[in-house]
């Protein structure tokens, strides 16, 4: 893998926070490296360092919708949307959300899951 140090056991790391580091807000990621200040993210074809403090470390990647509040500088999120959203946990795309649902339906893979609710990041 090009020098990168994979743990034996995947982890999987998401933004919890409002802030822009160049990851989807609420998408799971693979981790790639966690240090003491940063967690190593593979993002694409590519790693990218996200200070700990922001990030959630997970041992098993979940198969549940992010709950995502809309960020301040968010771009490409129909104003229609609202706040917030939902993000994928298969393929990372975003979904407009209503209150009442307790599972969804992805739009771009298709695959259905349920709604982290209670996990709502900010």
């Amino acid at each position: 893998m090009g020098g990168r140090t994979v743990p034996e056991v995947p982890q999987w790391a998401r933004v919890r926070s409002d802030v822009n580091c160049s990851v989807r807000r609420g998408a799971w990621y693979m981790v790639v490296r966690l240090t003491p200040d940063a967690a190593i993210l593979e993002v694409g074809q590519r790693s990218l360092s996200v200070p700990r403090t922001l990030v959630q470390v997970v041992p098993i990647r979940p198969r549940r919708w992010s709950v995502v509040a809309r960020p301040y500088d968010a771009v490409d999120l129909p104003i229609s949307w609202g706040s917030p959203y939902a993000v994928c946990p298969a393929c990372r795309a975003r979904m407009p959300l209503r209150r009442e649902q307790r599972e969804l339906r992805c739009g771009r893979c298709g695959d259905a899951f349920p709604i982290a609710w209670e996990e709502q990041t900010s």
